[in-house]
Protein backbone atom coordinates (compact mmCIF):
# COMPACT_ATOMS: atom_id res chain seq x y z
CA UNK A 1 0.00 0.00 0.00
CA UNK A 2 1.19 3.59 -0.77
CA UNK A 3 0.25 6.78 0.08
CA UNK A 4 0.77 10.29 -1.99
CA UNK A 5 2.50 11.75 1.25
CA UNK A 6 5.21 9.51 3.03
CA UNK A 7 6.72 11.01 6.41
CA UNK A 8 10.16 9.74 7.88
CA UNK A 9 11.56 9.50 9.79
CA UNK A 10 11.69 9.29 13.64
CA UNK A 11 8.93 8.84 16.24
CA UNK A 12 9.06 8.99 20.32
CA UNK A 13 6.87 8.91 23.18
CA UNK A 14 6.35 12.37 24.99
CA UNK A 15 5.78 13.00 28.17
CA UNK A 16 4.53 16.51 28.35
CA UNK A 17 4.45 17.95 31.45
CA UNK A 18 1.64 20.40 33.36
CA UNK A 19 3.69 23.81 34.00
CA UNK A 20 3.81 24.14 37.69
CA UNK A 21 6.38 27.39 39.12
CA UNK A 22 5.80 25.77 42.50
CA UNK A 23 7.48 22.64 42.18
CA UNK A 24 10.58 24.37 40.20
CA UNK A 25 10.99 26.93 43.02
CA UNK A 26 10.85 24.10 45.84
CA UNK A 27 13.65 22.58 43.43
CA UNK A 28 15.80 25.49 43.12
CA UNK A 29 15.80 25.55 47.41
CA UNK A 30 16.11 21.93 47.70
CA UNK A 31 18.96 22.30 45.19
CA UNK A 32 20.85 25.69 46.20
CA UNK A 33 20.82 26.74 42.48
CA UNK A 34 22.03 30.80 41.72
CA UNK A 35 21.27 32.52 39.02
CA UNK A 36 24.68 32.93 37.94
CA UNK A 37 24.40 29.25 37.26
CA UNK A 38 21.44 29.12 34.54
CA UNK A 39 22.52 27.96 31.37
CA UNK A 40 20.80 26.53 28.03
CA UNK A 41 23.56 25.16 27.01
CA UNK A 42 25.07 23.07 30.18
CA UNK A 43 25.86 19.48 29.90
CA UNK A 44 22.32 17.39 31.82
CA UNK A 45 23.82 14.73 34.08
CA UNK A 46 21.57 15.64 36.89
CA UNK A 47 18.24 16.35 38.04
CA UNK A 48 19.44 19.36 39.18
CA UNK A 49 21.63 20.23 35.94
CA UNK A 50 17.66 19.65 34.39
CA UNK A 51 16.32 22.53 36.28
CA UNK A 52 19.44 24.73 35.57
CA UNK A 53 19.05 24.53 31.76
CA UNK A 54 14.95 24.59 31.74
CA UNK A 55 15.88 28.20 33.78
CA UNK A 56 18.48 29.14 31.35
CA UNK A 57 15.78 28.46 28.35
CA UNK A 58 13.21 30.50 30.33
CA UNK A 59 15.20 33.57 31.11
CA UNK A 60 15.63 34.05 27.40
CA UNK A 61 12.00 32.86 26.33
CA UNK A 62 14.15 30.94 23.49
CA UNK A 63 13.03 27.02 22.87
CA UNK A 64 14.86 24.24 22.36
CA UNK A 65 15.99 20.36 22.40
CA UNK A 66 18.71 18.63 24.62
CA UNK A 67 20.50 15.93 25.09
CA UNK A 68 20.28 14.07 29.05
CA UNK A 69 22.30 12.24 30.68
CA UNK A 70 19.81 9.02 31.16
CA UNK A 71 16.22 8.67 31.03
CA UNK A 72 15.97 8.08 34.59
CA UNK A 73 16.74 11.88 35.61
CA UNK A 74 13.56 12.60 33.15
CA UNK A 75 11.11 9.81 34.89
CA UNK A 76 11.82 11.37 38.08
CA UNK A 77 11.49 15.09 36.81
CA UNK A 78 8.00 14.05 34.95
CA UNK A 79 7.06 12.09 38.15
CA UNK A 80 6.51 15.35 39.85
CA UNK A 81 4.33 16.99 38.11
CA UNK A 82 0.85 15.99 36.17
CA UNK A 83 1.40 14.67 32.86
CA UNK A 84 -0.04 13.51 29.60
CA UNK A 85 1.50 10.92 27.18
CA UNK A 86 1.75 11.51 23.39
CA UNK A 87 3.39 10.55 20.55
CA UNK A 88 6.50 12.82 18.88
CA UNK A 89 8.54 13.21 16.32
CA UNK A 90 8.13 15.46 13.57
CA UNK A 91 6.37 12.96 11.03
CA UNK A 92 3.87 11.25 13.34
CA UNK A 93 2.56 14.32 14.95
CA UNK A 94 2.26 16.07 11.59
CA UNK A 95 0.44 12.67 10.21
CA UNK A 96 -1.92 13.02 13.68
CA UNK A 97 -2.47 16.29 12.37
CA UNK A 98 -3.09 15.94 8.39
CA UNK A 99 -5.62 12.62 9.37
CA UNK A 100 -7.88 15.07 11.14
CA UNK A 101 -8.23 17.08 7.85
CA UNK A 102 -9.02 13.63 5.50
CA UNK A 103 -5.30 12.94 4.49
CA UNK A 104 -3.62 9.91 5.41
CA UNK A 105 0.44 9.34 5.00
CA UNK A 106 3.00 6.52 5.00
CA UNK A 107 5.07 6.50 7.86
CA UNK A 108 8.57 5.60 8.55
CA UNK A 109 9.26 5.02 12.70
CA UNK A 110 12.29 3.97 14.65
CA UNK A 111 10.19 3.20 17.58
CA UNK A 112 7.29 0.43 18.46
CA UNK A 113 5.56 0.15 21.76
CA UNK A 114 2.05 0.20 23.49
CA UNK A 115 1.92 3.93 23.30
CA UNK A 116 2.88 3.96 19.64
CA UNK A 117 -0.03 1.34 18.60
CA UNK A 118 -2.55 3.30 20.59
CA UNK A 119 -2.45 6.49 19.53
CA UNK A 120 -1.14 6.41 15.59
CA UNK A 121 -4.37 6.29 13.41
CA UNK A 122 -5.42 2.76 12.97
CA UNK A 123 -5.54 3.50 8.85
CA UNK A 124 -2.56 4.89 8.35
CA UNK A 125 0.45 2.50 7.05
CA UNK A 126 3.61 2.31 8.53
CA UNK A 127 6.91 0.49 8.66
CA UNK A 128 9.39 0.14 11.69
CA UNK A 129 13.09 -0.18 11.51
CA UNK A 130 12.94 -1.47 15.67
CA UNK A 131 11.98 -4.71 15.49
CA UNK A 132 11.44 -4.96 19.30
CA UNK A 133 9.29 -2.62 21.53
CA UNK A 134 10.89 0.37 23.79
CA UNK A 135 10.50 3.30 25.02
CA UNK A 136 13.03 6.48 25.78
CA UNK A 137 10.54 9.20 26.77
CA UNK A 138 11.07 12.56 25.49
CA UNK A 139 10.68 15.17 28.32
CA UNK A 140 7.83 17.99 27.19
CA UNK A 141 8.47 21.54 29.25
CA UNK A 142 5.90 24.44 28.16
CA UNK A 143 6.02 27.58 29.48
CA UNK A 144 3.67 30.63 28.71
CA UNK A 145 3.91 34.75 28.63
CA UNK A 146 4.01 35.97 32.05
CA UNK A 147 5.02 32.37 33.95
CA UNK A 148 7.38 32.91 36.81
CA UNK A 149 9.32 31.15 38.82
CA UNK A 150 10.89 32.99 41.64
CA UNK A 151 12.84 31.24 44.76
CA UNK A 152 15.82 32.36 46.32
CA UNK A 153 18.20 34.82 43.70
CA UNK A 154 15.92 33.23 41.12
CA UNK A 155 13.41 35.26 39.58
CA UNK A 156 12.32 34.86 35.96
CA UNK A 157 9.33 35.67 34.20
CA UNK A 158 8.66 34.17 30.40
CA UNK A 159 8.41 37.16 28.01
CA UNK A 160 7.10 34.70 25.45
CA UNK A 161 5.51 31.15 25.17
CA UNK A 162 8.03 28.33 24.08
CA UNK A 163 8.92 24.93 24.20
CA UNK A 164 11.62 22.49 25.75
CA UNK A 165 12.55 18.84 24.26
CA UNK A 166 14.63 16.75 26.27
CA UNK A 167 15.67 13.30 26.23
CA UNK A 168 18.22 10.22 26.14
CA UNK A 169 17.05 7.95 23.72
CA UNK A 170 18.98 5.06 21.69
CA UNK A 171 16.46 5.15 18.99
CA UNK A 172 16.80 9.00 17.93
CA UNK A 173 20.92 8.24 18.04
CA UNK A 174 21.10 5.40 16.19
CA UNK A 175 18.04 5.89 13.51
CA UNK A 176 18.06 2.99 12.13
CA UNK A 177 16.53 2.75 8.51
CA UNK A 178 13.76 0.43 6.85
CA UNK A 179 14.40 -0.54 3.90
CA UNK A 180 10.84 -1.88 3.02
CA UNK A 181 9.80 2.33 3.14
CA UNK A 182 10.90 1.96 -0.16
CA UNK A 183 7.11 0.27 -0.93
CA UNK A 184 5.73 2.77 0.91
CA UNK A 185 7.01 6.10 -1.25
CA UNK A 186 7.11 4.72 -4.68
CA UNK A 187 3.68 6.61 -5.59
CA UNK A 188 4.33 9.59 -3.41
CA UNK A 189 4.13 12.80 -4.45
CA UNK A 190 5.97 14.60 -1.29
CA UNK A 191 8.39 13.25 1.35
CA UNK A 192 9.22 14.18 4.68
CA UNK A 193 12.88 14.15 6.14
CA UNK A 194 13.20 14.64 9.69
CA UNK A 195 14.74 13.53 12.42
CA UNK A 196 18.27 13.33 12.40
CA UNK A 197 19.35 16.12 14.97
CA UNK A 198 19.79 13.80 17.69
CA UNK A 199 22.72 11.54 16.20
CA UNK A 200 25.73 11.89 17.72
CA UNK A 201 28.29 10.23 15.41
CA UNK A 202 29.16 11.44 12.03
CA UNK A 203 30.27 8.39 10.47
CA UNK A 204 26.90 6.58 11.31
CA UNK A 205 24.76 9.76 10.21
CA UNK A 206 26.80 9.89 7.05
CA UNK A 207 25.94 5.80 6.38
CA UNK A 208 22.04 6.85 7.35
CA UNK A 209 22.12 9.61 4.34
CA UNK A 210 23.47 7.43 2.17
CA UNK A 211 20.88 5.07 3.01
CA UNK A 212 18.15 7.83 2.67
CA UNK A 213 19.70 8.43 -0.78
CA UNK A 214 19.25 5.04 -2.03
CA UNK A 215 15.19 5.37 -0.65
CA UNK A 216 14.85 8.97 -2.80
CA UNK A 217 15.73 6.75 -5.63
CA UNK A 218 12.28 4.98 -5.41
CA UNK A 219 10.84 8.32 -5.56
CA UNK A 220 8.55 9.13 -8.77
CA UNK A 221 10.88 11.78 -10.35
CA UNK A 222 8.45 14.91 -10.17
CA UNK A 223 7.81 14.03 -6.00
CA UNK A 224 8.68 16.90 -3.56
CA UNK A 225 11.51 16.56 -1.09
CA UNK A 226 10.38 18.38 2.17
CA UNK A 227 13.17 18.61 4.89
CA UNK A 228 12.01 20.00 8.50
CA UNK A 229 14.73 21.16 10.14
CA UNK A 230 15.84 20.88 13.93
CA UNK A 231 17.33 21.37 17.37
CA UNK A 232 20.25 19.34 16.45
CA UNK A 233 22.61 18.56 19.62
CA UNK A 234 25.70 18.92 17.14
CA UNK A 235 25.33 21.52 15.11
CA UNK A 236 27.93 20.49 12.73
CA UNK A 237 25.71 18.02 11.79
CA UNK A 238 23.61 20.22 9.61
CA UNK A 239 26.34 20.42 6.97
CA UNK A 240 26.31 16.98 6.54
CA UNK A 241 22.24 16.80 6.12
CA UNK A 242 22.50 19.05 3.56
CA UNK A 243 25.70 18.77 1.95
CA UNK A 244 24.13 15.18 1.11
CA UNK A 245 20.71 15.47 0.39
CA UNK A 246 21.12 18.92 -0.96
CA UNK A 247 20.98 18.39 -4.43
CA UNK A 248 17.32 16.31 -3.92
CA UNK A 249 15.65 18.27 -1.48
CA UNK A 250 13.17 20.95 -2.76
CA UNK A 251 12.36 23.03 0.20
CA UNK A 252 14.16 23.29 3.03
CA UNK A 253 11.95 24.37 6.34
CA UNK A 254 12.91 25.54 9.59
CA UNK A 255 11.45 28.14 12.77
CA UNK A 256 13.07 31.04 13.62
CA UNK A 257 15.64 30.05 16.71
CA UNK A 258 16.41 26.59 13.68
CA UNK A 259 17.70 30.00 11.84
CA UNK A 260 18.99 32.11 14.21
CA UNK A 261 21.18 28.52 15.26
CA UNK A 262 22.68 28.64 11.35
CA UNK A 263 24.12 31.99 11.54
CA UNK A 264 25.14 32.23 15.09
CA UNK A 265 23.26 35.69 15.91
CA UNK A 266 20.23 36.87 16.85
CA UNK A 267 17.99 38.99 14.33
CA UNK A 268 15.07 41.18 14.70
CA UNK A 269 11.91 39.00 13.35
CA UNK A 270 9.90 42.34 12.80
CA UNK A 271 12.75 44.07 10.13
CA UNK A 272 12.04 43.39 6.84
CA UNK A 273 15.67 44.00 5.65
CA UNK A 274 17.13 41.92 8.51
CA UNK A 275 15.17 39.12 7.64
CA UNK A 276 15.62 39.35 3.60
CA UNK A 277 19.37 39.12 4.53
CA UNK A 278 19.44 36.64 7.18
CA UNK A 279 17.43 34.26 4.50
CA UNK A 280 19.85 35.87 1.68
CA UNK A 281 23.33 34.30 3.64
CA UNK A 282 21.39 30.98 4.41
CA UNK A 283 20.93 30.49 0.93
CA UNK A 284 24.38 31.15 -0.06
CA UNK A 285 25.10 28.11 2.66
CA UNK A 286 22.21 25.95 1.81
CA UNK A 287 22.14 26.27 -1.67
CA UNK A 288 18.48 24.36 -2.35
CA UNK A 289 15.60 25.37 -4.37
CA UNK A 290 13.41 26.61 -2.12
CA UNK A 291 13.71 27.92 2.02
CA UNK A 292 10.76 28.28 4.50
CA UNK A 293 10.71 29.56 7.45
CA UNK A 294 7.96 29.72 9.83
CA UNK A 295 7.65 32.00 12.96
CA UNK A 296 4.81 33.11 15.58
CA UNK A 297 3.60 35.94 13.57
CA UNK A 298 4.59 34.90 9.93
CA UNK A 299 5.96 32.06 7.29
CA UNK A 300 7.59 32.40 4.27
CA UNK A 301 9.00 30.86 1.10
CA UNK A 302 12.20 32.08 -0.47
CA UNK A 303 13.68 30.87 -3.69
CA UNK A 304 12.96 30.92 -7.22
CA UNK A 305 8.85 30.90 -7.97
CA UNK A 306 8.19 30.97 -4.42
CA UNK A 307 4.34 32.41 -4.46
CA UNK A 308 3.32 29.25 -5.77
CA UNK A 309 3.67 28.01 -2.21
CA UNK A 310 1.10 30.39 -1.00
CA UNK A 311 -1.57 28.23 -0.72
CA UNK A 312 1.01 25.81 1.32
CA UNK A 313 1.66 28.42 3.71
CA UNK A 314 -1.29 29.38 4.30
CA UNK A 315 -2.64 25.74 5.51
CA UNK A 316 0.56 25.46 7.20
CA UNK A 317 0.13 28.40 9.65
CA UNK A 318 -3.47 27.59 10.15
CA UNK A 319 -2.74 23.84 11.26
CA UNK A 320 0.11 25.32 13.13
CA UNK A 321 -2.42 27.77 14.77
CA UNK A 322 -5.40 25.30 15.29
CA UNK A 323 -2.70 23.57 17.62
CA UNK A 324 -1.33 26.80 19.54
CA UNK A 325 -5.73 27.24 20.15
CA UNK A 326 -6.66 24.14 20.98
CA UNK A 327 -4.48 21.68 21.21
CA UNK A 328 -4.37 17.75 20.29
CA UNK A 329 -7.94 17.71 20.23
CA UNK A 330 -8.89 19.96 17.41
CA UNK A 331 -11.67 19.37 14.90
CA UNK A 332 -12.19 19.73 11.35
CA UNK A 333 -14.32 22.69 12.37
CA UNK A 334 -11.78 24.35 14.88
CA UNK A 335 -9.19 24.38 11.80
CA UNK A 336 -11.92 26.52 9.52
CA UNK A 337 -12.87 28.60 12.34
CA UNK A 338 -8.70 29.28 12.62
CA UNK A 339 -8.78 29.82 9.04
CA UNK A 340 -11.45 32.62 8.97
CA UNK A 341 -9.74 34.24 11.32
CA UNK A 342 -7.81 38.14 10.59
CA UNK A 343 -4.11 37.95 10.64
CA UNK A 344 -2.08 39.13 13.70
CA UNK A 345 -1.00 43.03 13.62
CA UNK A 346 2.70 42.37 13.68
CA UNK A 347 2.56 39.29 11.13
CA UNK A 348 0.46 41.32 8.50
CA UNK A 349 2.54 44.49 8.90
CA UNK A 350 5.75 42.31 8.20
CA UNK A 351 4.34 40.57 5.49
CA UNK A 352 2.88 43.16 3.39
CA UNK A 353 6.29 45.30 4.03
CA UNK A 354 7.98 42.02 2.99
CA UNK A 355 5.75 41.28 -0.37
CA UNK A 356 6.25 44.74 -1.14
CA UNK A 357 9.78 44.43 -1.62
CA UNK A 358 9.45 41.44 -3.20
CA UNK A 359 9.21 39.87 -6.62
CA UNK A 360 8.53 36.02 -7.63
CA UNK A 361 11.78 35.18 -5.36
CA UNK A 362 9.74 35.08 -1.88
CA UNK A 363 6.31 35.10 -0.48
CA UNK A 364 5.39 35.74 3.01
CA UNK A 365 1.95 35.33 5.12
CA UNK A 366 0.90 36.17 8.18
CA UNK A 367 -0.19 34.42 10.77
CA UNK A 368 -4.38 34.23 11.94
CA UNK A 369 -4.52 35.98 15.37
CA UNK A 370 -5.40 34.21 18.40
CA UNK A 371 -5.15 34.97 22.15
CA UNK A 372 -5.00 32.09 24.25
CA UNK A 373 -3.55 31.78 28.18
CA UNK A 374 -2.11 28.10 28.47
CA UNK A 375 -1.73 27.73 24.74
CA UNK A 376 -0.20 24.92 23.17
CA UNK A 377 3.62 25.48 22.30
CA UNK A 378 4.98 22.05 21.61
CA UNK A 379 4.40 20.52 18.02
CA UNK A 380 3.76 23.93 16.53
CA UNK A 381 6.32 23.46 13.69
CA UNK A 382 5.14 19.77 13.44
CA UNK A 383 1.39 21.02 12.66
CA UNK A 384 2.51 23.81 10.36
CA UNK A 385 4.53 20.53 8.42
CA UNK A 386 0.97 18.63 8.46
CA UNK A 387 -0.72 21.78 6.91
CA UNK A 388 1.66 22.41 4.47
CA UNK A 389 2.61 18.92 2.73
CA UNK A 390 -1.51 18.07 1.28
CA UNK A 391 -1.81 21.71 0.07
CA UNK A 392 1.19 20.38 -2.14
CA UNK A 393 -1.01 17.63 -4.01
CA UNK A 394 -3.47 20.40 -4.79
Amino acid sequence: MSESIALGFCNNVDYEIVWNAEVLEDLVIRYQIRAHELSALAEIRSERDLVVSILGFMRTSQGGERFVGGSEILERFAARFEKKVTLGGTSVRAAIAMRKLGHRSALHLITQNEHVRRLIPQDIPYVCSNESDSIYPHLIVQFGAGDRVKAGEIDICARQPNRLIYHCNADRIAMRIAPDFAILIEDAKVLLVSGFNAMQSKQLLLERLREVMNLLECLPKDATVFLEDGGYHDASFRKLIYGTLGRRIDVYSMNEDELQSHLGRRIDLGDVGQARQALKELNEVIPVAVIVLHTRHWALAYGIGASRYAAALRAGVTMATTRFRYGDDFTRADYDGIASRAPNAAGAEFAFAFNSVARDGAFCVPVPDVEQENATTIGLGDAFVGGFLPALLA
